[in-house]
């Protein structure tokens, strides 16, 4: 079932931009993986009081009661960063943005300037080559490649992980930037909070009669993009594609009935539910891209609990926990986690916000 309206709400906001700034020391962005998935740190706020706790990952599961539903994002990050060359030598790099059918992409380029329409571009030892087809206004290229086999098959092989622009260091193990339960192929960029998971914890979390649900929502590149107005309701939100299936909306309605608590992994479920819900706070099975932009003053509908990691100064992320949780409570929480020098971003250590 598809449904293509958008949900951006223009919620009456004082707040401009500048009043989500935090300071961040530059060493603490979180360069590599931790050995251990659940060893993170883990910042426990209560969201009424601002009341902080100190603890690890792995007891995520002392914060989650019997009946409640843990909500995951099952999107899989496509390595859509491919590195060739021109018939002439020059290097080239594409980045995969949207799959047009019919072995189209619209693509990110560099050096743009020098791929104009009818360039061609060879990747590996050239069972991967592309032609460019187009110059889109905003310099994104419409790409054509031609191939034998499964074009999923061949990135796997030839493609690297699109890490974010802070992240400098080179990624070992392409895995680590997946969670343990992705499935879906699509993603532009991981949903992070989930990366702390193992499978041994999401057991744990099972035995003590917690719920575990999925849901699906492909992560763009967007979510990088800063945000230039000076007034936050001023901002426009990317589209993403996301979706919820019959048996995940049962599991939500079902908790919803024994009054248990919907607990988000990530920003990307959160978006997914509050974009899908249904105006009476129930679930059905629901695709749509979705624009939704939540910043203070939003009323949430269908999250009770957040899993997250900790995001970017300025960033829609920060403005949709602090719609969650209150500015204050988080700002003052970001302070304190860059006082006890925890790692921050996308392979940096986690909050839980209840």
């Amino acid at each position: 079932m598809s449904d293509t309206l958008r949900t951006s709400q223009r919620i009456p906001c004082d707040f401009k931009t500048k009043d989500f700034w935090y300071d961040l020391p530059q060493e603490l962005i979180a360069q590599t993986p931790l050995e251990k998935r659940d060893s993170s740190r883990l910042l426990v706020m209560d969201k009424k009081t601002g009341e902080l706790s100190h603890r690890h990952f792995y007891e995520i599961t002392e914060y989650l009661n019997p009946g409640d539903c843990l909500v995951m994002n099952d999107s899989r990050v496509l390595p859509a960063r491919l590195l060739g060359h021109r018939p002439t030598g020059g290097a080239v790099e594409l980045l995969l943005l949207r799959d047009l059918g019919d072995k189209q992409w619209e693509c990110l380029a560099k050096p743009g300037r020098k791929l104009r329409p009818g360039q061609e571009v060879i990747f590996g030892n050239g069972e991967l080559t592309a032609t460019v087809e187009a110059v889109q206004e905003d310099g994104n290229r419409i790409v054509r490649f031609h191939y034998e086999g499964i074009f999923l098959e061949i990135l796997e092989h030839l493609g690297k992980m699109p890490l974010p622009p802070y992240i400098q260091a080179e990624l070992q193990d392409q895995e680590r930037y997946q969670t343990v339960y992705s499935r879906e192929t699509g993603s532009a960029a991981a949903p992070t909070a989930g990366l702390h998971f193992t499978k041994e914890l999401l057991e744990q979390i099972e035995k003590k009669g917690i719920t575990l649900a999925y849901v699906t929502l492909h992560v763009g590149l967007g979510t990088f993009r800063p945000v230039k107005a000076e007034q936050i309701s001023q901002h426009h939100m990317h589209s993403e594609l996301c979706m919820i299936s019959g048996e995940t909306a049962q599991l939500l309605n079902d908790t919803r009935k024994r009054g248990g608590r919907i607990v988000c992994v990530g920003t990307t479920s959160c978006r997914t539910l509050e974009s899908l819900v249904n105006s009476d706070g129930t679930f059905t099975e629901k695709s749509k891209w979705t624009d939704i932009f939540i910043y203070p003053g939003y009323t949430f509908r269908a999250m009770d609990a957040l899993i997250t990691n900790f995001h970017l100064p300025e960033s829609t992320l920060v403005m949709l926990v602090s719609a969650f949780a209150g500015r204050e409570h988080i700002l003052h929480a970001y302070a304190e986690a860059v006082k006890e020098k925890y790692r921050f971003f996308s392979f940096g250590d986690a909050m839980f916000l209840y």
